[in-house]
């Protein structure tokens, strides 16, 4: 008797299990369609789970190009933004230089400290350029400071964010005459001292540089008046100032190149930084 386990029986018996799964396939039997139904449902829901999963995938990587892609165009936006807002102060830089009736350094605001009470501020412009102690800085929108320390390529500014400086104004409507100065709270409000209580100050009136300042040309402004108030056991008002110039928003100014004769100069242009 022929022993089973001969590879010519393998060979056999495989090929009969071939032609038995062709022949389910081919034949159109209603129980192999019925199972052929079966089988395309099972595969057409894991096809389908997988097709979610693949879709998925997909969108979180879309999801990630475009998030790379808006940070892209934002930080775009913003640096077009800064050079815009670069370029038209520095646009109004020149206008201020055809119009000064003394001649003017444009300067970069090269560093600015701004966080305690005797602030300063570095230009990168210097005695090379012609500037001296006691000059003072400028900006279209009003008055930015004096010049305390020289170098030849650098100068340092006291701003009037400085509770050491000090400046003659005049409200321009009653023209009423006090000192401006900072008391060493706000960046965004400073002081009118000096004026009287029969004085007719309001909110929203002009301040500008007096006549009495020999570091600022008259005129020039220093801030807008925010608050007003009498208080009771005294002679003056307390008056508080809006900036005309935000010193933390701009990067450039300008020197007047005009040295005050040292017996009229302000307190600010003497005091050390």
């Amino acid at each position: 008797m022929a022993s089973p386990n001969r590879p010519s029986d393998w060979l056999v018996l495989s090929a009969l299990l071939v032609i038995a799964v062709a022949v389910m396939v081919t034949q159109n039997h209603p129980l192999l369609r019925s199972v052929r139904a079966h089988t395309l449902g099972w595969t057409a829901q894991v096809e389908r789970g997988f097709a979610w999963v693949g879709r998925y995938l997909h969108a979180l990587e879309r999801n990630e190009e475009l998030r790379r892609e808006n940070i892209r165009l934002s930080s775009q936006v913003a640096r077009t933004r800064s050079v815009r807002r670069r370029n038209e102060e520095l646009r109004r830089l020149l206008r201020l230089t055809d119009t000064a009736s003394a001649p003017v350094q444009p300067a970069r605001i090269v560093s600015k400290d701004l966080f305690r009470s005797d602030n300063v501020l570095t230009l990168d412009v210097g005695r090379a350029d012609g500037l001296r102690e006691g000059m003072p800085v400028v900006h279209e929108g009003g008055i930015v400071g004096t010049v305390v320390l020289v170098a030849d390529q650098y100068a340092q500014v006291m701003p009037f964010l400085n509770t050491d400086f000090r400046v003659p104004g005049t409200v321009i409507e009653p023209r009423a005459e006090g000192i401006v100065r900072w008391d060493g709270e706000r960046l965004n409000r400073l002081r009118l001292d000096h004026i009287v209580q029969t004085e007719p100050i309001a909110p929203g009136q002009r301040v500008v540089t007096s006549g009495h300042s020999d570091v600022f040309p008259p005129g020039r402004r220093i801030g807008t008046v925010d608050s007003v108030a009498a208080p009771p056991g005294r002679n003056e008002l307390r008056i508080f100032l809006r900036p005309a110039v935000q010193l933390y928003e701009i990067s450039h100014a300008a020197v007047l190149l005009r040295t005050p004769r040292p017996s009229l100069t302000d307190s600010a242009s003497t005091a050390a930084p």
